[in-house]
């Protein structure tokens, strides 16, 4: 039971492209459905960041996936001495922003959808209000 979301964010925390996935499914495995997107769009990003959990082959397995693009992936680690502590790492922040800003919507508090499609679908459409309401 249960679902993970997984969001590729830009800078300013705007959805590029989300997946939604059960419980079940490796962290890894789902953020390489989430980068799989990157053969058909996106020619323009030249470095993702990710956060620990993402460590391992995925680095290879983008550079494989795209030899001649020199898209990079840099893993942003906890340092030991902060384990206990709360400390902002450097560009984590952004896509765990973004996560706030959804959790705001009361269909996204829980798990109300059926479908993994229609999860998807709802995030799109809270983050299209939200930059609707930036512009307005």
């Amino acid at each position: 039971m249960g679902r993970k979301r997984h969001l590729l964010v830009d800078t300013l925390g705007l959805i590029l492209h989300v997946v939604v996935h059960p419980a079940s499914v490796q962290d890894r495995d789902g953020a390489r459905m989430v980068l799989s997107i990157l053969l058909e769009r996106f020619g323009w990003l030249r470095c993702i960041f990710v956060d620990g959990g993402y460590a391992g082959t995925l680095a290879l397995w983008l550079r494989s996936l795209l030899p001649k693009r020199g898209v990079r992936i840099e893993i942003v680690k906890r340092s030991d001495h902060h384990k206990h502590t709360f400390k902002v790492l450097p560009k984590r922040w952004i896509v765990e922003r973004t996560f706030g800003w959804l959790s705001k919507f009361r269909r996204l508090s829980k798990d109300y959808e059926f479908r993994t499609e229609n999860s998807e679908t709802m995030i799109l459409i809270s983050a299209i209000k939200l930059m609707l309401n930036r512009l307005a």
